[in-house]
């Protein structure tokens, strides 16, 4: 039964709002919403974007649920990682280099911890889902 005004353009243009409108803030662009078509595929796919090297673990990369669990703990790491080196750069390494390649580095560190960061919410967030299904 067709609707009257709605073709398949619009019904999926219509789809596709709906499902952005379904994630919560911070859900990452490439995985798909809980409950579509093929979205847990799409959440393993941007997980071992996130940890490449387990690719080579097929058990981990088949169970999407527990390459979450994985990166999570990885990622806390690497967070934990950043903010201890950048606590610590001055100090450690004021008197190896200028004080404009320590800006510099500072600087660095701050762009990617904000994206260690995002990362670690919008991984929190698709592993609640996974662990919801």
């Amino acid at each position: 039964m067709a609707v009257k005004g709605w073709n398949v353009v619009s019904y999926h243009r219509h789809m596709a709002e709906r499902d952005a409108r379904d994630v919560p803030s911070g859900w990452p662009t490439a995985v798909g919403p809980p409950g579509s078509e093929d979205w847990e595929a799409s959440a393993a796919s941007w997980l071992l974007d996130l940890l490449p090297e387990y690719r080579q673990y097929t058990a981990i990369a088949r169970h999407p649920v527990v390459l979450a669990y994985i990166a999570r703990h990885v990622l806390n790491g690497a967070v934990e990682g950043a903010r201890q080196g950048y606590r610590t750069t001055r100090s450690e390494l004021g008197e190896l280099v200028p004080p404009h390649v320590i800006d510099a580095a500072l600087n660095d560190c701050r762009t990617e911890g904000r994206r260690l960061a995002a990362a670690a919410r919008a991984l929190e967030l698709v592993e609640r889902a996974l662990r919801s299904k």
